[in-house]
C-alpha cells in the first residue's frame, strides 16, 4: 500500500471500514504508514480524518433511520444492550462532550454514532465533535511521527494509556468549565 497510486485512497476507505464497522484501530496501519512516508504526513492525517467522519456519518444515518429495523443486532454485535443504554443517556445529557470524547479515546466509536442517530442528537454538532476528534487524534499522530521518526510507533504503544488518561481529563475539563 505505502507505493500504491491508491494509496491515499486506500487508507480514507481503511478509516471509512474502522469507524463503521472493523473495530480495530486504524493506527496499527496508519503509524506505519507516516513513518514510511513522511513527506504526506498531514495529508495522510487528513485522508484518515475525512475516511472516520464520512463513516460517523453514515453510522449516524443508520441510527437515526434504521435503528428501529437493524440497530438491535448492531449492538449485540459492538456492545450489549445495557452498555447502549448507558451511551444514549450520555447522548441525552452530554451529547456534544460524549461525542468528543469517545471519537478521541481509542474505543469502539460505533456505538457513538448509533447513539447519536437513534436519539436523533443535532448531526451538526455531532459532525462539528467528530471532526475536532479525529483531527486531534490523526494530526497528533502526525506530529509524534513528525517529531520522534522511526521510535513513534513505540512511543505511542508505550505511552497509549496514560495519553489517553491525560486527554479525557482535559476534555472533561473543558466540559465542565464550558458548562
Amino acid at each position: 500500500m505505502v507505493e500504491s497510486k491508491h494509496m491515499l485512497r486506500g487508507l480514507t476507505i481503511a478509516s471509512f471500514l474502522e469507524s463503521t464497522i472493523v473495530p480495530i484501530p486504524l493506527e496499527a496501519v496508519l503509524v506505519p504508514l507516516m513513518q514510511a512516508k513522511r513527506d504526506k504526513l498531514w495529508l495522510l492525517a487528513l485522508m484518515a480524518t475525512v475516511g472516520c467522519v464520512i463513516g460517523a456519518v453514515f453510522g449516524y444515518t443508520i441510527g437515526y433511520y434504521l435503528f428501529d429495523a437493524i440497530g438491535q443486532d448492531l449492538i449485540q454485535w459492538f456492545s450489549s444492550e445495557k452498555q447502549f443504554e448507558t451511551i444514549k443517556h450520555k447522548m441525552d445529557v452530554q451529547g456534544f462532550w460524549f461525542v468528543l470524547s469517545l471519537g478521541i479515546v481509542p474505543v469502539p466509536f460505533q456505538i457513538a454514532m448509533l447513539a447519536a442517530g437513534a436519539t436523533q442528537y443535532s448531526i451538526g454538532l455531532f459532525i462539528l465533535a467528530t471532526v475536532i476528534a479525529r483531527s486531534l487524534r490523526y494530526f497528533a499522530l502526525a506530529l509524534i511521527v513528525k517529531i520522534i521518526g522511526n521510535q513513534a510507533e513505540h512511543v505511542i504503544k508505550k505511552y497509549k494509556v496514560k495519553a489517553m488518561i491525560a486527554i479525557s481529563i482535559v476534555v472533561a475539563g473543558l466540559w465542565w468549565v464550558l458548562s
